[in-house]
């Protein structure tokens, strides 16, 4: 038989934190059910990736022949390359953008939002995603950390606004009108969007689930570590183990479409 180690943590006012830990066998997703049971599961935190908008047809960064494998992040995906030359950059986000409009939710974002329909407690979505398919899904507590390719930002006043489907170096901005628009992209180098959302709703997790990441990219490939310390049941659904691995207490393994509305119905039904 396989064994883990689970650790609890708890928060004792006036005595601090105490934990618990213990080798108990391989997980399963009657696990979840014991969870909801025995400490009484009240807030689940959901962080996705590329993986998860994958089967709807959005390449992931990594795909080979993929739109990203035609660009270097360098030229596309930073403040100085928009510097550079905005017209690359706009090309490479109209495609991105016009794919992303064309995609439709998948049997996963659909599972999301029933479970946030249907959980007896609160579902924070978290994405590394900029499509727009878990709002399109029914999802109401998305937080993008990267931004959206539906939105337009203006770099001199910050006005934000619903971006065309074509985004030109010309285009000017709704409030100051001045030619300073660009994608409503968190670029490398840039500080994602929605920290004060995400930093507390990790420490006050009592599930944190990973869904189609590659735990490469941080801040995001830290969140199961830290959630995990402040208590958390850490888990992970994707086609193979990510580079943080170790940071989960258990894994479903398959495509997203298929694990996750498994694990929504185990949620749903304990």
């Amino acid at each position: 038989m396989n064994w883990v180690r689970i650790t609890k943590h708890w928060k004792i006012p006036a005595i601090g934190s105490i934990y618990f830990s213990t080798l108990a066998p391989k997980l399963s997703f009657d696990f979840i059910r014991k969870i909801q049971r025995n400490y009484g599961m009240k807030k689940i935190v959901i962080l996705t990736g590329a993986g998860i908008s994958a089967e709807s047809g959005l390449g992931t960064f990594r795909d080979e022949g993929g739109l990203w494998a035609k660009h270097r992040i360098e030229d596309v995906a930073t403040p100085e390359a928009f510097a550079r030359d905005p017209a690359l950059v706009h090309r490479f986000y109209n495609t991105r953008r016009a794919q992303a409009v064309q995609a439709q939710p998948n049997a996963a974002h659909l599972a999301l939002a029933r479970l946030e329909a249907g959980f007896d407690g609160d579902v924070l979505i978290i994405t590394q995603n900029v499509d727009d398919l878990h709002d399109r899904a029914g999802s109401r507590n998305v937080v993008q950390m990267h931004g959206a390719l539906t939105g337009a930002l203006c770099q001199v006043c910050g006005f934000r606004w619903k971006a065309p489907m074509e985004m030109r170096p010309s285009d000017t901005c709704p409030a100051c009108k001045k030619q300073t628009t660009r994608p409503d992209i968190v670029w490398f180098g840039e500080v994602p969007y929605g920290m004060s959302v995400i930093d507390p709703a990790l420490a006050s997790a009592d599930i944190f689930a990973s869904i189609g990441t590659s735990g490469q990219v941080y801040p995001a490939a830290a969140y199961a570590q830290h959630a995990r310390r402040m208590g958390a049941r850490t888990v992970e659904l994707n086609l193979e183990p990510s580079a943080n691995a170790r940071d989960f207490d258990q894994r479903f393994l398959g495509p997203a479409s298929e694990i996750v509305p498994r694990w929504v119905d185990d949620l749903l039904t304990a």
